[in-house]
């Protein structure tokens, strides 16, 4: 076995622990898809829920998980909130998804 480089090199236990929670926190078909799109534009709770094929108010629990990670933010526009991407990262992660499983990102 090859003995570990420097210790340098890693990423500290505590930021992959963080990571871990942020990547948990997108492990989920309907949240996948919610970034997809919201990385080409910003969208209603309602529009987000109909291409999931879900209710508005579960897209609305996934979206508030996704918030509350950091990972998205919304603005309130008279009576709708419209979400959009606060991490630029989620691009590459959507990349990386495209690249392993198929589909557009």
């Amino acid at each position: 076995m090859t003995p570990v480089k420097q210790a340098t090199e890693l990423i500290p236990l505590d930021a992959l622990s963080d990571a871990a929670l942020c990547l948990r926190t997108l492990a989920h078909p309907h949240r996948l898809r919610m970034v997809q799109m919201l990385l080409k534009d910003e969208y209603t709770v309602g529009a987000l829920a109909e291409a999931c094929g879900i209710a508005s108010h579960v897209a609305s629990e996934h979206l508030g998980r996704m918030k509350d990670r950091g990972l998205l933010m919304s603005e309130r526009r008279g009576r709708c909130t419209y979400y959009r991407v606060a991490e630029d990262g989620l691009r590459g992660i959507m990349r990386c998804v495209k690249q392993r499983f198929g589909g557009t990102a």
